[in-house]
Protein backbone atom coordinates (compact mmCIF):
# COMPACT_ATOMS: atom_id res chain seq x y z
CA UNK A 1 0.00 0.00 0.00
CA UNK A 2 1.45 3.37 -1.04
CA UNK A 3 1.95 5.81 1.82
CA UNK A 4 0.08 9.09 1.42
CA UNK A 5 2.42 12.03 0.69
CA UNK A 6 3.15 14.35 3.60
CA UNK A 7 4.70 17.24 1.70
CA UNK A 8 4.97 18.82 -1.74
CA UNK A 9 3.93 22.26 -2.98
CA UNK A 10 4.12 23.78 -6.46
CA UNK A 11 0.84 25.69 -6.58
CA UNK A 12 -0.94 28.46 -4.70
CA UNK A 13 -4.43 27.08 -5.35
CA UNK A 14 -4.43 23.27 -5.45
CA UNK A 15 -6.23 21.78 -2.42
CA UNK A 16 -4.31 22.59 0.76
CA UNK A 17 -3.96 19.21 2.48
CA UNK A 18 -1.43 19.98 5.22
CA UNK A 19 -0.35 23.30 6.69
CA UNK A 20 1.89 24.44 9.53
CA UNK A 21 1.00 27.38 11.78
CA UNK A 22 2.83 28.68 14.86
CA UNK A 23 1.18 29.96 18.03
CA UNK A 24 1.98 33.63 18.61
CA UNK A 25 4.61 34.84 21.03
CA UNK A 26 3.11 37.08 23.69
CA UNK A 27 6.45 38.43 24.93
CA UNK A 28 9.04 40.40 22.99
CA UNK A 29 9.66 43.82 21.52
CA UNK A 30 6.61 44.31 19.34
CA UNK A 31 7.50 47.94 18.55
CA UNK A 32 10.97 46.97 17.29
CA UNK A 33 9.32 44.47 14.93
CA UNK A 34 6.96 47.20 13.62
CA UNK A 35 3.84 45.83 15.34
CA UNK A 36 1.15 47.89 16.99
CA UNK A 37 0.95 46.49 20.52
CA UNK A 38 -1.49 43.55 20.52
CA UNK A 39 -3.67 42.31 23.35
CA UNK A 40 -2.15 38.91 24.33
CA UNK A 41 -5.49 37.19 24.96
CA UNK A 42 -7.00 38.37 21.68
CA UNK A 43 -3.79 37.48 19.85
CA UNK A 44 -3.95 33.88 21.05
CA UNK A 45 -7.71 33.54 20.62
CA UNK A 46 -7.69 34.87 17.05
CA UNK A 47 -4.86 32.55 16.07
CA UNK A 48 -6.60 29.53 17.58
CA UNK A 49 -9.81 30.38 15.71
CA UNK A 50 -7.82 30.78 12.49
CA UNK A 51 -6.42 27.26 12.88
CA UNK A 52 -9.88 25.89 13.60
CA UNK A 53 -11.20 27.51 10.42
CA UNK A 54 -8.50 25.79 8.37
CA UNK A 55 -9.39 22.45 9.95
CA UNK A 56 -13.09 23.07 9.23
CA UNK A 57 -12.15 23.62 5.58
CA UNK A 58 -10.43 20.24 5.40
CA UNK A 59 -6.79 21.05 6.12
CA UNK A 60 -4.60 18.97 8.41
CA UNK A 61 -3.14 21.66 10.67
CA UNK A 62 0.27 21.16 12.29
CA UNK A 63 0.58 23.58 15.23
CA UNK A 64 4.07 24.62 16.34
CA UNK A 65 4.86 26.07 19.76
CA UNK A 66 5.53 29.80 20.09
CA UNK A 67 9.05 31.19 19.99
CA UNK A 68 8.85 33.68 22.83
CA UNK A 69 10.70 36.89 22.14
CA UNK A 70 10.43 36.49 18.35
CA UNK A 71 7.10 38.18 17.73
CA UNK A 72 7.18 37.86 13.93
CA UNK A 73 7.62 34.08 14.16
CA UNK A 74 3.83 33.65 14.00
CA UNK A 75 4.16 34.59 10.31
CA UNK A 76 5.58 31.24 9.22
CA UNK A 77 5.32 31.93 5.49
CA UNK A 78 8.46 34.07 5.41
CA UNK A 79 11.30 32.05 7.01
CA UNK A 80 10.82 28.90 4.89
CA UNK A 81 9.55 28.09 1.40
CA UNK A 82 8.16 24.73 0.33
CA UNK A 83 8.51 23.04 -3.04
CA UNK A 84 7.90 19.51 -4.29
CA UNK A 85 11.16 18.26 -2.78
CA UNK A 86 10.53 19.63 0.71
CA UNK A 87 11.48 22.84 2.50
CA UNK A 88 14.01 25.56 1.72
CA UNK A 89 15.30 27.53 4.71
CA UNK A 90 15.53 31.23 3.86
CA UNK A 91 17.50 34.13 5.38
CA UNK A 92 15.69 37.31 6.38
CA UNK A 93 16.83 40.85 5.67
CA UNK A 94 14.81 42.08 8.67
CA UNK A 95 17.03 42.06 11.79
CA UNK A 96 14.16 41.06 14.10
CA UNK A 97 13.59 37.90 12.01
CA UNK A 98 17.15 36.58 11.79
CA UNK A 99 17.21 32.92 12.86
CA UNK A 100 13.53 32.19 12.32
CA UNK A 101 14.20 29.81 9.45
CA UNK A 102 16.47 27.53 11.47
CA UNK A 103 13.99 27.72 14.36
CA UNK A 104 11.40 26.09 12.08
CA UNK A 105 13.60 23.14 11.09
CA UNK A 106 12.70 20.88 14.07
CA UNK A 107 8.95 21.38 13.48
CA UNK A 108 9.31 20.68 9.77
CA UNK A 109 11.34 17.54 10.34
CA UNK A 110 8.86 16.35 12.98
CA UNK A 111 6.11 16.87 10.40
CA UNK A 112 7.98 14.66 7.95
CA UNK A 113 9.15 17.47 5.67
CA UNK A 114 12.81 17.19 4.59
CA UNK A 115 15.09 20.21 4.34
CA UNK A 116 16.28 20.28 0.73
CA UNK A 117 18.19 23.55 0.70
CA UNK A 118 19.30 26.62 2.59
CA UNK A 119 20.10 30.11 1.44
CA UNK A 120 23.68 30.96 2.33
CA UNK A 121 26.08 33.88 2.28
CA UNK A 122 24.60 37.17 1.13
CA UNK A 123 21.32 35.68 -0.14
CA UNK A 124 18.23 37.16 1.49
CA UNK A 125 14.60 36.24 0.82
CA UNK A 126 11.17 36.13 2.42
CA UNK A 127 8.51 33.61 1.51
CA UNK A 128 6.10 36.49 1.03
CA UNK A 129 8.09 37.43 -2.07
CA UNK A 130 7.28 34.14 -3.85
CA UNK A 131 4.23 32.96 -5.79
CA UNK A 132 3.89 29.77 -7.83
CA UNK A 133 2.59 30.70 -11.29
CA UNK A 134 2.53 27.05 -12.37
CA UNK A 135 4.19 23.84 -11.18
CA UNK A 136 7.51 24.74 -12.79
CA UNK A 137 7.57 28.54 -12.46
CA UNK A 138 8.09 30.38 -9.19
CA UNK A 139 7.58 34.13 -9.39
CA UNK A 140 10.11 35.79 -7.06
CA UNK A 141 10.34 39.48 -6.28
CA UNK A 142 13.50 41.52 -6.18
CA UNK A 143 13.15 44.22 -3.57
CA UNK A 144 14.29 45.22 -0.12
CA UNK A 145 13.53 41.77 1.36
CA UNK A 146 14.70 39.50 -1.49
CA UNK A 147 17.86 39.95 -3.55
CA UNK A 148 19.48 38.66 -6.74
CA UNK A 149 21.73 36.18 -4.92
CA UNK A 150 18.61 34.53 -3.47
CA UNK A 151 17.26 34.14 -7.02
CA UNK A 152 20.47 32.43 -8.11
CA UNK A 153 20.46 30.00 -5.17
CA UNK A 154 16.73 29.26 -5.48
CA UNK A 155 17.18 28.42 -9.17
CA UNK A 156 19.90 25.92 -8.26
CA UNK A 157 17.69 24.23 -5.64
CA UNK A 158 14.55 24.18 -7.80
CA UNK A 159 16.40 22.78 -10.83
CA UNK A 160 16.26 19.34 -9.18
CA UNK A 161 12.48 19.27 -9.74
CA UNK A 162 12.52 20.95 -13.13
CA UNK A 163 11.39 24.34 -11.82
CA UNK A 164 12.91 27.82 -12.05
CA UNK A 165 12.29 31.39 -10.92
CA UNK A 166 10.87 34.33 -12.82
CA UNK A 167 11.95 37.70 -11.42
CA UNK A 168 9.73 40.72 -10.84
CA UNK A 169 11.27 43.97 -9.57
CA UNK A 170 9.30 45.74 -6.85
CA UNK A 171 8.75 49.50 -6.56
CA UNK A 172 10.35 51.57 -3.82
CA UNK A 173 6.89 52.28 -2.35
CA UNK A 174 7.45 53.43 1.27
CA UNK A 175 11.12 52.44 1.35
CA UNK A 176 13.37 49.86 2.94
CA UNK A 177 11.97 50.30 6.44
CA UNK A 178 8.49 49.15 5.40
CA UNK A 179 7.62 45.68 4.20
CA UNK A 180 6.44 45.25 0.63
CA UNK A 181 6.20 41.66 -0.57
CA UNK A 182 5.10 40.22 -3.88
CA UNK A 183 2.16 38.73 -1.99
CA UNK A 184 1.32 42.17 -0.65
CA UNK A 185 -0.38 42.90 -3.96
CA UNK A 186 -1.20 39.56 -5.58
CA UNK A 187 -2.99 36.44 -4.36
CA UNK A 188 -4.02 33.66 -6.75
CA UNK A 189 -7.49 32.36 -5.83
CA UNK A 190 -8.07 29.91 -8.70
CA UNK A 191 -6.08 28.63 -11.64
CA UNK A 192 -7.39 31.45 -13.83
CA UNK A 193 -8.11 34.17 -11.25
CA UNK A 194 -6.03 36.36 -8.93
CA UNK A 195 -6.69 39.34 -6.68
CA UNK A 196 -4.31 42.16 -7.58
CA UNK A 197 -3.62 45.67 -6.29
CA UNK A 198 -2.67 46.96 -9.71
CA UNK A 199 -1.17 50.27 -8.61
CA UNK A 200 1.88 48.51 -7.13
CA UNK A 201 2.10 45.52 -9.47
CA UNK A 202 5.05 45.57 -11.91
CA UNK A 203 3.99 45.95 -15.55
CA UNK A 204 5.82 42.72 -16.34
CA UNK A 205 3.71 40.86 -13.76
CA UNK A 206 0.45 42.19 -15.23
CA UNK A 207 1.68 41.15 -18.68
CA UNK A 208 2.61 37.69 -17.42
CA UNK A 209 -0.82 37.17 -15.87
CA UNK A 210 -2.51 38.29 -19.09
CA UNK A 211 -0.34 35.96 -21.17
CA UNK A 212 -1.35 33.05 -18.95
CA UNK A 213 -5.05 33.89 -19.15
CA UNK A 214 -5.24 34.72 -15.45
CA UNK A 215 -8.08 37.17 -14.85
CA UNK A 216 -7.70 39.89 -12.23
CA UNK A 217 -9.96 41.10 -9.44
CA UNK A 218 -8.67 44.62 -8.86
CA UNK A 219 -8.97 46.09 -5.37
CA UNK A 220 -9.16 49.67 -4.13
CA UNK A 221 -6.41 51.39 -2.18
CA UNK A 222 -8.48 51.67 1.00
CA UNK A 223 -8.96 47.89 1.17
CA UNK A 224 -5.38 47.20 0.06
CA UNK A 225 -4.30 49.00 3.23
CA UNK A 226 -6.37 46.56 5.32
CA UNK A 227 -4.84 43.54 3.56
CA UNK A 228 -7.66 42.72 1.15
CA UNK A 229 -5.02 41.41 -1.24
CA UNK A 230 -3.66 38.87 1.26
CA UNK A 231 -5.81 35.82 0.52
CA UNK A 232 -5.21 32.13 1.16
CA UNK A 233 -6.76 29.68 -1.30
CA UNK A 234 -7.57 26.35 0.36
CA UNK A 235 -8.65 24.95 -3.01
CA UNK A 236 -9.52 26.55 -6.34
CA UNK A 237 -12.25 29.10 -5.75
CA UNK A 238 -12.42 28.62 -1.96
CA UNK A 239 -10.48 31.16 0.08
CA UNK A 240 -9.73 32.46 3.55
CA UNK A 241 -9.61 36.24 4.02
CA UNK A 242 -9.15 38.70 6.84
CA UNK A 243 -12.56 40.03 7.83
CA UNK A 244 -13.43 43.62 7.03
CA UNK A 245 -13.02 44.22 3.27
CA UNK A 246 -16.57 44.08 1.91
CA UNK A 247 -15.89 45.42 -1.60
CA UNK A 248 -13.26 42.79 -2.27
CA UNK A 249 -15.49 40.08 -0.83
CA UNK A 250 -18.38 41.09 -3.08
CA UNK A 251 -16.06 41.15 -6.10
CA UNK A 252 -14.80 37.65 -5.31
CA UNK A 253 -18.29 36.27 -4.75
CA UNK A 254 -19.36 37.79 -8.06
CA UNK A 255 -16.71 35.57 -9.65
CA UNK A 256 -18.13 32.50 -7.91
CA UNK A 257 -15.49 32.36 -5.19
CA UNK A 258 -16.49 30.91 -1.80
CA UNK A 259 -15.14 33.27 0.89
CA UNK A 260 -14.43 32.43 4.55
CA UNK A 261 -13.37 35.28 6.85
CA UNK A 262 -11.58 35.23 10.21
CA UNK A 263 -11.21 37.91 12.86
CA UNK A 264 -7.60 39.16 12.87
CA UNK A 265 -7.54 42.59 14.46
CA UNK A 266 -4.59 41.61 16.64
CA UNK A 267 -2.95 38.60 14.96
CA UNK A 268 -3.03 40.12 11.47
CA UNK A 269 -3.66 43.87 11.36
CA UNK A 270 -1.33 44.79 14.22
CA UNK A 271 1.58 42.87 12.71
CA UNK A 272 0.75 43.40 9.02
CA UNK A 273 0.39 39.68 8.31
CA UNK A 274 -2.67 38.13 6.72
CA UNK A 275 -3.70 34.51 6.15
CA UNK A 276 -0.90 33.70 3.70
CA UNK A 277 1.62 35.09 6.19
CA UNK A 278 0.21 32.92 9.00
CA UNK A 279 0.62 29.67 7.06
CA UNK A 280 3.45 27.53 5.79
CA UNK A 281 1.89 25.18 3.27
CA UNK A 282 3.25 21.63 3.55
CA UNK A 283 1.16 19.76 1.00
CA UNK A 284 -1.01 20.89 -1.87
CA UNK A 285 -2.40 18.08 -3.98
CA UNK A 286 -5.40 17.66 -6.25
Amino acid sequence: MTEAPRYGVSSMVEPLRRVLIRRPATTGDFAAADWRQPDPERLLAEHEAFGELLEHLGCEVVVADPVEGMVDSVYVCDPVWTCQQGAIVLQSAKPARVGEGEAMVPELEAAGVPIVGRLTGDARADGGDMVWLDDSTLAVARGYRTNVEAHRQLDAILAAEGASTLRFDLPHDRGADHVLHLMSFISPVAHDLAVVFEQLAPVTLIQELDARGIRRVAIDEDEYLSMACNILAVRPGVVVVLDGNPKTRRALEAQGVEVHAYQGGDVSLKGDGGPTCLTRELLRRA
